[in-house]
């Protein structure tokens, strides 16, 4: 099988898409099939213009120069070639081969929903809406999709505008290798490295500062925990720098010492967070998949999330289940975060065997999302719209 991929740019700052798209190269190429990646490069991006400015200059890069590329590359492409597009987000391009034999690769709908107005707590500018909508009619010229959970499939069927001749989910393989770790030591190598006392275990967060990802709940959680209970396990916040609506959550915290934002930390002590976490708190809006679930089950971590798809998808049978937090209810935010905090107390007073009975249940759970099925999966799929040439 011969494999054209489309991929974000290098020059943007994600990082599970270039993950994502990896996962899709090298899972392809270690079954012996010819892939090639199709990427815009930064001929305008890298002049040297004010940071304000380098967002347009990658529209160019990506909307006008690439396009002309693309079909320049196109004259000497045979027909029983596959086009793979590695984020739906990518649908400006699929016109380009969309009589072609073609996939679009579907991971949330969050943006676009957001520019439809349909999610309240994350309006979209005039010039987002154009952006969300140019996206929209791009992907809407595709015809097979692949969606990473089956929310992300419900989503694709309601927003696309055209017909679609095939749709599978597809959920994801862990991009990184996850193990169960030794609890004990995971918490010294982790606060040996943080110079931070986490022998008595912690509450972990794993996230950025994405409005759906809702670190401003896991604050007001944590706030009412500690108010509510006399334990004294520390909150870690593992990612993205704290935006400043965030900072001012914790300035007026009464916990400031035991509330960690920490950023830039190496893989190789993530799996050892997850292992010596106390719990992982996810209370998620929304996701297109919820890799962070993923991998605390994977680590032996118990999970307290969100009683909502994709979530509910991921982690399967749990007892430690949230309600949603819209952030536009701010009034009813102290009644929520107090319920929401007994699932940690709970998680606390689990005893051995029953915290064991529930590390079992997220091995259980997580063996969908073994990279080999997820790569075979794939495969089969992109082999199917093949032979319908």
């Amino acid at each position: 099988m011969n494999i054209i991929l489309f991929t974000h740019p290098n020059f943007l700052s994600s990082q599970s898409m270039p993950r994502y798209a990896n996962m899709l190269l090298q899972g392809m190429r270690e079954r012996k099939h010819v892939v090639e990646v199709w990427s815009p490069k930064p001929r305008f991006y890298r002049l040297p213009m004010k940071t304000s400015l380098k967002k347009w200059l990658g529209y160019i890069d990506q909307y006008l120069v690439f396009p002309l590329e693309v079909r320049l590359k196109l004259k000497k492409i045979p027909e029983n070639i596959l086009f793979v597009f590695a984020d739906q987000a990518l649908g400006p391009w699929v016109p380009l081969v969309n009589k072609r034999p073609h996939v679009v690769h579907c991971h949330d709908f969050l943006a676009l929903k957001s520019a439809l107005g349909t999610i309240p707590e994350n309006p979209a500018g005039f010039t987002g809406k154009l952006y969300q909508n140019y996206i929209r009619n791009g992907f809407s010229k595709g015809k097979n999709f692949i969606s990473i959970s089956k929310k992300t499939q419900e989503d694709l069927h309601k927003l696309h505008k055209g017909s679609i001749n095939s749709s599978v989910v597809c959920y994801n393989g862990l991009n990184r290798t996850f193990k169960i770790l030794d609890t004990k030591a995971s918490r010294i190598n982790l606060g040996n490295h943080l110079h931070l006392d986490l022998s008595a275990g912690y509450v972990l967060h794993v996230g950025g500062n994405q409005y759906y990802k809702n670190r401003k709940g896991v604050l007001e959680i944590y706030e009412a925990f500690r108010t509510n209970t006399n334990h004294r396990a520390p909150l870690l916040l593992i990612g993205s720098k704290p935006s400043k609506e965030l900072i001012s959550c914790y300035k007026k915290s009464k916990y400031q010492e035991d509330i960690h934002f920490i950023t830039n930390l190496s893989d190789e002590y993530i799996n050892a967070a997850y292992s010596g976490a106390t719990c992982l708190l996810f209370p998620s809006l929304d996701e297109g998949f919820g890799w962070p679930i993923a991998e605390a089950m994977a680590s032996g971590c118990v999970v307290i999330t969100t009683n909502s798809t994709p979530m509910t998808e991921v982690i399967g049978n749990a007892d430690f289940f949230l309600i949603p937090r819209r952030p536009f209810d701010d009034s009813l935010s102290y009644d929520w975060a107090t319920t929401a905090s007994n699932q940690i107390s709970k998680v606390l007073n689990l005893s051995e065997i029953e915290r064991i009975e529930c590390i079992n249940s997220g091995l259980e759970s997580i063996k969908r999302f073994d990279t080999i099925h997820f790569i075979d999966a794939i495969e089969k799929q992109y082999l199917s719209i093949l032979e319908k040439i």
